[in-house]
């Protein structure tokens, strides 16, 4: 069994999918009715857990400082409490939140590689008598198993944030230059690509890193002249090819970084401008070619562009946009991502919306 908790554990890098299989193997190894994994957030003085059985799709934040799950983070030991609401150091709030009546409980700490706290792991009404000593110990190895796994998780998480946060920083570089609404631009772009790399049935890994990625398409534009990039009237065809290079540019500018991430930025920033009948630029690439990131960003790129107001053009309306993306399919889009595109229009409007609604508001900083 222990064999079998710890491969299980192995295969999962993510906290939040990482602490809903904690959750649900604990509860069944103990025969619990609940299970719930208590992290301690240091900076806002709080008891945090995204998985709560009973609160299916919410986070429960408890102040660091009453309940039984409090005391063991002070203490840094197992309880085991036979009768709730006979306990002065219970927190009844939950149940009155989820309806849940707690009859008996059993906590134990998570302790890091220093023996500090982080975490709490907590059972609640053992399904055929009280929990014992022998529970405790098995809830402590499983504990002791589980720490290891969430501290990685965490870290992974810390790395992760870190990353998009430069590819962030380094995309608003790029867009800075030639929007005024570059943030919302950014997160369009992300959400876009989201949906449509969801539509297409890309795992979930997948679709995260190509929203994460995805803001860098343009960094490119950091070597192109402001006289070519802030131009309002048509380009000449040397002022073309030279807006052309920021796809070169951007690849020059991420391809040999060694985060995932980065390189996978790179290969949008490259491919985004291919077409699916091989005019597009820079390599004439053609249908499946065209790596599946940049396929996907390419209709998110031009449904953002289409829906903006420039000086040379008005907006155009969301129904106008995908009408024309629809269109596109099998000439300047990949039929996979067109037809991903129909089936999620309506999360698609959506996201256009919440685009929109810092235009219809006060005006952006530039």
């Amino acid at each position: 069994m222990l064999v079998s908790f710890g491969r299980k554990l192995g295969g999962v890098v993510r906290l939040r999918p990482l602490l809903c299989l904690l959750a649900d193997e604990v509860r069944r190894i103990v025969g619990a009715a609940r299970c719930s994994i208590f992290l301690v957030d240091e900076r806002g003085r709080e008891l945090w857990t995204p998985v709560a059985h009973g609160l299916e799709g919410k986070d429960l934040h408890l102040p660091l400082g009453a309940g039984i799950i409090s005391h063991v983070v002070f203490g840094g030991k197992a309880m085991r409490v036979a009768d709730a609401y006979r306990d002065p150091r219970f927190d009844p709030s939950v149940d009155r939140m989820t309806g849940f009546k707690t009859r008996s409980i059993m906590a134990v700490p998570l302790k890091d590689r220093e023996g500090r706290t982080f975490g709490v792991f907590q059972v609640l009404n053992k399904r055929r008598g009280d929990f014992d000593a022998e529970d405790e110990g098995l809830l402590d190895i499983l504990a002791s198993l589980a720490a290891s796994a969430v501290e990685s998780a965490r870290l992974y998480e810390e790395l992760r944030d870190s990353h998009v946060e430069t590819i962030q920083r380094l995309a608003r570089t790029a867009e800075y230059r030639d929007m005024h609404d570059t943030a919302a631009h950014l997160r369009a772009i992300g959400r876009y690509s989201r949906i449509l790399a969801r539509g297409c049935g890309l795992p979930d890994s997948e679709v995260e890193s190509i929203e994460c990625a995805s803001p860098l398409h343009d960094i490119g534009k950091v070597g192109i002249r402001d006289a070519v990039l802030l131009k309002t009237g048509p380009l000449t065809a040397d002022e073309t090819e030279e807006m052309r290079r920021h796809t070169t540019l951007g690849w020059e500018i991420l391809s040999r970084a060694k985060s995932p991430l980065l390189r996978l930025a790179a290969e949008i920033a490259l491919s985004h401008h291919e077409r699916f009948d091989g005019r597009g630029y820079p390599r004439g690439l053609k249908g499946d070619k065209i790596p599946v990131a940049a396929r996907i960003v390419a209709a998110a790129d031009v449904l953002d562009a289409l829906t903006a107001e420039r000086a040379y053009k008005r907006a155009w309306s969301f129904e106008e946009s995908a009408r024309y993306i629809l269109e596109e399919g099998g000439k300047q889009f990949h039929p996979k991502v067109v037809a991903a595109f129909g089936k999620a229009a309506d999360a698609m409007h959506e996201a256009w919306e919440e685009r929109c609604r810092p235009r219809n508001g006060a005006a952006s900083k530039p």
